[in-house]
C-alpha cells in the first residue's frame, strides 16, 4: 500500500487531530480510520463517470498510536471493487498531503 506517514506524534496531537475529524464528521466504522473526500475535480474520468454510482470517492486515513497514516488509494465509499478504485493521481496526492500538512499546521503540530 502506497501511504503518507507521520510518526511520533504526541498523545495531545493525536487528540486534537481525531478531534477535528470528528467535527468534520469524518469517522469511519472502525476506530481509528477517518475518510478524507477527495476533490471532484481531481479525480481520474472514470471515478468522474462513477460518482453517482460509486462515491462518494475518498481516502483513508488511519490514526493508530502516535501514527497518522494516509492510504493513497481513492476509494470507493458505496463500492468495493471497481475500475474507479485507482491510486491517487499526482496532482490529487499533492493535494491530500497538501490538506493534511496544511490541516496540522492550523493545529500548530510541527512534525
Amino acid at each position: 500500500m502506497r501511504l503518507y506517514q507521520l510518526e511520533d506524534l504526541t498523545s495531545d496531537n493525536i487528540a486534537a487531530i481525531t478531534a477535528l475529524f470528528n467535527e468534520m464528521e469524518l469517522a469511519g466504522a472502525m476506530e481509528g480510520i477517518y475518510w478524507l473526500p477527495c476533490p471532484h475535480d481531481l479525480l481520474s474520468d472514470t471515478q468522474k463517470e462513477h460518482t453517482d454510482e460509486c462515491g462518494p470517492h475518498c481516502m483513508a486515513v488511519e490514526i493508530d498510536g502516535g501514527t497518522l497514516r494516509l492510504e493513497l488509494l481513492v476509494r470507493a465509499r458505496n463500492k468495493l471493487r471497481c475500475e474507479c478504485v485507482a491510486y491517487a493521481s499526482a496532482e490529487l496526492r499533492a493535494h491530500m498531503i497538501q490538506y493534511i500538512d496544511d490541516m496540522l499546521t492550523d493545529l500548530n503540530i510541527y512534525v
